[in-house]
């Protein structure tokens, strides 16, 4: 599978973004997929992860600092896995990618049990 997120941009600080994380290939359904963010010089950072299969409510995990202002969703129909992000602040500057899990396991969330890394999306936080 192929992801390729979108939906970055620059936006001031309180402001919201939702980013888009679009699959090609095969269907994004039945893996967990995760959220990662990259700021300059850091390590790549786990965001939220957010379980597969084909369900009404899907079970998330969130990491400690955007809990309460990011929602992870997804649309089966569409492929798409979203990353709604409210009450921004300019710390969550960075690159942000997708990726599928290698375990399926949804708190197993060290980036390098994702792969299927596509092409980040740049958010940028600033007054």
């Amino acid at each position: 599978v192929q992801l390729q997120a979108s939906g970055g941009g620059l936006v001031r600080p309180g402001e919201s973004l939702r980013l888009s994380c679009a699959a090609s290939g095969r269907t994004l359904s039945a893996y967990v997929v995760g959220w990662f963010r990259q700021a300059p010089g850091k390590e790549r950072e786990f965001v939220t992860t957010i379980l597969g299969g084909d369900r009404t409510n899907y079970r998330t995990y969130y990491a400690d600092f955007v809990k309460g202002r990011f929602s992870v969703s997804r649309d089966n129909a569409k492929n798409t896995v979203y990353l709604q992000m409210n009450r921004l602040t300019p710390e969550d500057t960075a690159v942000y990618f997708c990726a599928t899990s290698r375990s399926g396991d949804l708190y197993r969330v060290h980036w390098t049990d994702f792969d299927s890394w596509g092409q980040g999306t740049q958010v940028t936080v600033s007054s």
